[in-house]
């Protein structure tokens, strides 16, 4: 994020207004925009060099050139870190990365061979993601990446496979009502591998904590409660993100075979599915991106005493702190 370049003259968050809803889905357009995989190297330099000028009183104020630089740095840089994120795990990225795997689990008619190899490249993108994009205060080692990504894989495919073996022995329901849990057990699936993953990938934060910080970008040491809050409203935004791309397609692709793609040939079936899936992630991700800001504010009474009446270089009760939730 533009955010990580250095200068004592703070960043305006957003051109938008991030205390509303409305505000955080244009500004969650902004940073999943696959448009934003066109930038290279060469731009994301010269928008750090922008946003240094400014931050370092060279530029006056924001221009539509800075907000630009401002919007290339936040879709592919880490706030924390100020590192390049891998191109196929930023936010711009996400629904490109995620369109194939995703397109893999609602494929009707999948055996437990399909179900199983399609659960495992989805944990796999999932861990890769959470990896690039978690807050940094504490990376995890090799075996602890291992171990949670051995535990979510265990949970999906576990899910996957015990809810296929399930429905079809459901007695008192309709065809058409098994047909339709039967869709949607990759959504049983992945939300429940994802909340798994997400506790196991960042229980160190739990564990330590991670950084508070002031309004001035002050670090005001690490918080537990602030780690709890972050990796609980990442878990649940993993449930809200997946809702609408697991839920929608294919209970619209039950409906559209029976009337327009009725006795269409598999591969017509695969393409109005990979279309559905596209459209839906397209449209649906930045408002479930935007449930919870990821720069969370919070008032300090919520965390430790050590937050508790803190006050500012000018000697003024600190009233608002704020961590990075992470994605």
């Amino acid at each position: 994020m533009a955010s990580s370049v250095p200068g004592p003259i703070p960043l305006p968050d957003s051109r938008h207004d991030l205390s509303t809803y409305l505000g955080r889905v244009k500004h969650c357009a902004e940073i999943s925009d696959p448009t934003m995989l066109l930038t290279t190297s060469k731009d994301i330099e010269e928008s750090k060099r922008l946003i240094w000028d400014y931050k370092n009183g060279l530029i006056p104020e924001m221009t539509p050139k800075l907000w630009r630089a401002k919007k290339i740095l936040d879709s592919s840089i880490h706030p924390d870190d100020g590192k390049t994120v891998l191109l196929p795990f930023r936010m711009s990225s996400c629904v490109l990365s995620n369109l194939v795997v995703t397109a893999g689990m609602l494929t009707p008619g999948l055996g437990n061979m399909g179900t199983l190899f399609w659960q495992v490249a989805n944990q796999s993108l999932n861990v890769a993601i959470n990896t690039a994009n978690a807050n940094k205060s504490h990376p995890l080692t090799t075996k602890q990446m291992a171990t949670s990504y051995l535990m979510a894989v265990g949970a999906s495919c576990g899910v996957a496979l015990g809810l296929n073996s399930i429905v079809p022995k459901l007695k008192n329901v309709s065809a058409n009502t098994k047909l339709i849990l039967g869709r949607l057990v990759p959504f049983a699936a992945v939300v429940s591998a994802g909340i798994v993953n997400v506790f196991l990938m960042r229980g160190q934060e739990i564990r330590k904590g991670i950084s508070v910080f002031d309004e001035d970008g002050n670090d005001l040491g690490t918080s537990k409660r602030a780690a709890f809050k972050a990796v609980g409203e990442t878990a649940l935004s993993r449930v809200i993100n997946a809702t609408p791309i697991m839920v929608v397609p294919p209970l619209l692709l039950v409906q559209l075979q029976k009337s327009v793609l009725r006795n269409k040939s598999l591969g017509v079936v695969t393409a109005a599915n990979i279309g559905l899936i596209f459209t839906t992630s397209l449209v649906a991700l930045p408002f479930a991106l935007a449930v919870f800001p990821q720069k969370r504010i919070v008032d300090p009474s919520s965390l430790e005493p050590q937050f508790h009446n803190l006050k500012n270089k000018e000697g003024k009760l600190i009233t608002s702190v704020w961590f990075n939730r992470g994605i």
